[in-house]
């Protein structure tokens, strides 16, 4: 890399320096003796070449003279000066011109190269600017590709969802359709002339002076009724002494049978085994014994 802005530089001085000698030897060599018209371009170039050397010696330390500089860019001056006077006043005023400007153009690739080398930097360091750079490279892949991810799930969990939701919505339709037809139905039925005549036929049998009563289920929000609270479980005395104050309520005697439909009638609670078994105590401890038309009842 040093090469690439070093050698441009150099050739380019070389062929400067070579114009500018051929251009004093060629317009001094009428007025003066070829030698002298030599030394002056000699002169000329060596200041220059000097001078260049010098700000080489200071860039390479590090430092910088604009003293120096001023110098040099005052030699490029001068030379290309000479070129543009010999062109202006020569018969091959454009050839000459269109070459007037290598000193200055060998001045400014020497400022390139200085600058290169105020920010060149080692090849250890240049690996690892690559490095960072690679491995920032990769990290702002990788988030891409994560979101990118990221955006395929969840705009495949957004279609699931609402297709899943198209589906309830359709099946919810569907049933209130269904539930609609259902109980315009059954309103068409209670509304029906033969509706309550087929009632009373059906039920006049089973239960006789009961006139029967259509009404439509609810269909809607319920008010929700309170548990009820459990009663407390009776004891066997107080079971015994509930079963004989029904049994003994009629002469003769109830069977166990109606003992046990008024026992739940009236609201009590107890299994059937426990019933049985205080109708069995009840029955064994009564003194004129069991009635036998209350257990043929039974």
């Amino acid at each position: 890399m040093r090469a690439t802005t070093m050698l441009p530089a150099v050739a380019m001085t070389a062929v400067s320096m070579v114009l500018t000698l051929a251009v004093v030897v060629m317009w001094l060599g009428s007025a003066v003796p070829e030698p002298v018209a030599l030394v002056v371009g000699l002169g000329i170039d060596g200041g220059w070449l000097a001078t260049l050397a010098y700000e080489r010696r200071l860039a390479a330390q590090g430092d910088h003279n604009r003293t120096v500089t001023g110098i040099g860019w005052a030699f490029g001056l001068g030379a290309t000066g000479v070129l543009v006077t010999h062109a202006l006043t020569g018969e091959e005023s454009a050839a000459w011109l269109a070459v007037a400007w290598l000193p200055l153009a060998a001045k400014a690739l020497w400022v390139v190269h200085s600058l290169w080398e105020r920010t060149a930097l080692t090849p250890d360091a240049l690996e690892a600017i690559q490095g960072i750079q690679q491995e920032a490279r990769d990290e702002a892949a990788v988030a891409r590709a994560r979101l990118r991810a990221e955006a395929g799930t969840e705009e495949t969990r957004l279609a699931a969802v609402t297709e899943a939701g198209a589906r309830v919505a359709d099946v919810q339709a569907k049933t209130a359709e269904t539930l609609s037809q259902a109980w315009a139905t059954l309103e068409k039925a209670r509304k029906g002339e033969g509706t309550g005549r087929a009632l009373t036929s059906v039920t006049a049998p089973v239960t006789p002076g009961v006139t029967p009563r259509w009404e439509l289920p609810i269909w809607g929000p319920t008010q929700p009724v309170p548990a009820l609270e459990a009663a407390p479980a009776l004891t066997d005395e107080a079971l015994d002494a509930l079963v004989v104050q029904i049994r003994d309520s009629e002469v003769p005697p109830l069977s166990y049978r109606e003992t046990a439909s008024r026992f739940r009638a009236a609201g009590h609670a107890a299994s059937e085994v426990r019933l049985r078994a205080a109708w069995k105590r009840v029955t064994t401890a009564a003194p004129d014994g069991p009635h036998v038309g209350s257990e043929g009842r039974s």
